[in-house]
């Protein structure tokens, strides 16, 4: 039986720019005004990262009954409805939007066609609160679709129609949707550009690279993480066996067994650390020889909401010397 020789890192992996600024928030908020600071929903969907800021002070919370009056509160990453938004707001919280940036785009775009008369589909996923935050930016009006079959069943009262998408679909089954709400509704607006992040694409894009050119694949990432569970599902559609990990604990032995190299990728919200800890784990395992794939080399960068950027915070550092 052939040992395990070889393991092949995507390119690109890991964090995205949203995600390092949602995090970058959470820390920056614990440094300026102390724990405890609360956060609706988790900032990203990773173990890891939410037991990191756990132990720095943040509390994750899921209602904003559970945070104190007066406290500072944090929207996660994946964004919030309008309602969630003015109840905050009627609460007195000081309120930081670590919703990423092109969620937000998201958003102005249905409250901007919205105002002009039309209603949307949505493609996503039924639960996931990036979904719930979109749907939750109007009473009525938007409609969600999760396949090629639920398109059939939207009923839009006008003839005023735009689609938007959730930003951590798979590009594929997204397209294929797009194509038969095209069908059905022929006069539908699309987005100006596409809603799938650059983040998302950038890393399928990899792995259908990647996953022909290795026996097996790893997905560095949580199971609440819709982009990770799109890429260990890409892989397998593209034949490859693939297991998605939330650690270097959970590889198993046997799945590396008669397989000669292996492809190691990360969901957006997965940080370094943890790609390393599968590395050392494999090399425990036989590997002897990491590659790095040539890809897209990412330069995004997000500022900070106005409170937390470099020159308030050291603003606020100088008045407490």
């Amino acid at each position: 039986m052939k040992p395990l020789q070889e393991v092949v890192l995507a390119e690109p992996r890991g964090f995205c720019a949203g995600v390092d600024r949602a995090i970058e928030i959470v820390e920056r908020a614990l440094k300026r005004f102390g724990a405890p600071i609360y956060v609706r929903h988790e900032i990203v969907h990773n173990t890891y990262v939410v037991n990191d800021l756990k132990a720095k002070g943040a509390i994750f919370v899921e209602t904003l009954d559970e945070v104190p009056p007066g406290a500072t509160l944090i929207f996660s990453a994946h964004g919030v409805s309008k309602a969630l938004r003015q109840d905050a707001a009627a609460r007195g919280f000081q309120v930081f939007d670590a919703t990423c940036p092109l969620v937000t785009k998201v958003h102005v775009e249905v409250a901007k066609l919205a105002r002009e008369g039309y209603e949307f589909i949505m493609i996503g996923h039924k639960g996931h609160p990036e979904v719930e935050g979109t749907m939750g930016q109007l009473n009525e009006g938007i409609y969600l679709v999760e396949g090629v079959a639920d398109v059939a069943q939207v009923r839009p009262r006008g003839d005023k129609l735009a689609v938007v998408t959730q930003t951590t679909l798979s590009v594929d089954d997204a397209a294929a949707i797009l194509a038969e709400v095209k069908r059905c509704f022929p006069q539908v607006r699309e987005p100006k550009k596409q809603d799938i992040c650059y983040a998302t694409q950038n890393r399928q894009d990899a792995v259908k690279v990647m996953a022909p050119a290795v026996d097996v694949v790893v997905v560095v990432g949580s199971p609440t993480s819709s982009n990770s569970n799109r890429l260990r599902e890409l892989a397998q559609r593209l034949g490859t066996p693939a297991h998605m990990v939330d650690s270097a604990a959970d590889l198993q032995p046997e799945w590396f067994e008669g397989r000669r190299r292996v492809g190691v990728t990360a969901g957006a919200s997965a940080p370094d650390i943890l790609v390393q800890q599968v590395i050392a784990r494999l090399r425990d395992l036989g590997a002897l020889s990491i590659r790095k794939m040539d890809g897209v080399v990412e330069d995004v960068h997000f500022p900070l909401p106005r409170g937390l950027g470099d020159r308030s915070m050291s603003e606020t550092e100088a008045s407490r010397s």
